[in-house]
């Protein structure tokens, strides 16, 4: 499964610098250090460079601040504030994103917000939580088959490949939601199965929350991005666009589908209880006047009639099966049966 895997690790790390690639514009890419990143420029036409930084690492803020991002640029990029969203500032853009959490005992609703900035020449990426977004992204430009050309490839295969994981969460919600409906349920299921779908429901909220902001976030992206950003990487982004406006319809129908379903099990669950308590009325109507005949011929007291007679205990019981018959019939004529 792919919430198993945890590709970004922060082992043996080199300063902040998770990785670091120059692309040729061809596809392809070359790894340096963070020594050789700090003080890199670009060589020959069309290089550029991607950096993957931890943003909580020592060192980040006084990188970014050497390159002359404003301060409060800065600030945005190192925060914890990760609502996403996305703006041009000068010649450069600035994005916040969000993806699925897939880390080891993560919850889909625990989103992991990945920062970029990025001038035409340099791309940076930074996140706090273990991100395989730009793990698979990497594989691509170390394939050296395929991979983005220049920045504006680059932020366009990260985001379509952040939503192409949210897609993942939807599918297996909806898998989720088909298996409760089509399990046969017993009476001490139906609480695990309303906690469960219960869950769906807080998931697809919590998707929707922040799923909604990003969706702006990706149009401010095609309409405001600086000119290195081509058309055909605002067509890309249009197409995310549109991707993720399915998946939050998809959500949507998630949501009221886990509604329904909860409905109808509590609504199943409310008939059975309904039907014991009935049964047990019916029970009890059937034994009120069994028990005022046998309360009454029970009282203490002399003069009740048959007590020297050796057969007055059978005229008793035929009493009560005649007046249990009665019932039965009058029942059954009434439908309460």
């Amino acid at each position: 499964m792919v919430a198993a895997m945890n590709f970004d690790q922060d082992k043996d790390l080199d300063g902040p610098l998770l990785f670091a690639r120059v692309l040729d514009g061809k596809g392809a890419g070359r790894a340096i250090d963070w020594q050789e990143a700090r003080r890199w420029t670009p060589e020959r036409p069309g290089e550029v460079m991607w950096l993957h930084l931890c943003r909580n690492c020592e060192g980040v803020t006084g990188y970014l601040e050497s390159l002359g991002i404003p301060e409060p640029t800065v600030e945005l990029l190192v925060s914890d504030r990760t609502r996403p969203r996305a703006f041009r500032e000068g010649e450069a853009l600035v994005v916040t994103l969000r993806g699925i959490n897939f880390n080891p005992g993560a919850q889909p609703e625990d989103m992991v917000s990945m920062q970029m900035w990025c001038d035409g020449t340099r791309l940076i990426t930074l996140r706090k939580e273990p991100l395989q977004t730009p793990r698979e992204v990497l594989a691509m430009v170390d394939r050296r088959e395929l991979g983005p050309t220049d920045c504006g490839a680059l932020i366009t295969e990260l985001t379509e490949a952040m939503i192409a994981r949210m897609s993942h969460a939807i599918i297996d919600m909806n898998d989720h939601i088909d298996l409760l409906e089509e399990r046969d349920l017993e009476d001490d299921d139906t609480d695990e199965v309303l906690g469960e779908i219960s869950i769906i429901r807080r998931n697809c909220l919590a998707l929707k929350r922040h799923m909604g902001p990003q969706h702006e976030a990706l149009e401010t992206i095609s309409r405001q991005a600086p000119p290195w950003f081509e058309d055909h990487d605002r067509r890309e982004i249009s197409e995310s666009i549109d991707r993720l406006r399915r998946y939050l319809d998809d959500l949507d129908i998630s949501k009221e589908s886990a509604v329904v379903l909860q409905d109808e099990i509590r609504a199943r669950s409310v008939a059975g209880s309904e039907r014991a308590t009935y049964m047990l009325t019916i029970v009890a109507g059937i034994f009120l006047p069994l028990g005022f005949l046998t309360g009454l011929l029970g009282v203490n007291v002399g003069g009740m009639p048959g007590m020297d007679d050796a057969d007055a205990f059978w005229v008793v019981t035929g009493l009560c099966g005649a007046i249990v018959a009665v019932q039965l019939a009058l029942f059954w004529k009434w439908r309460w049966f």
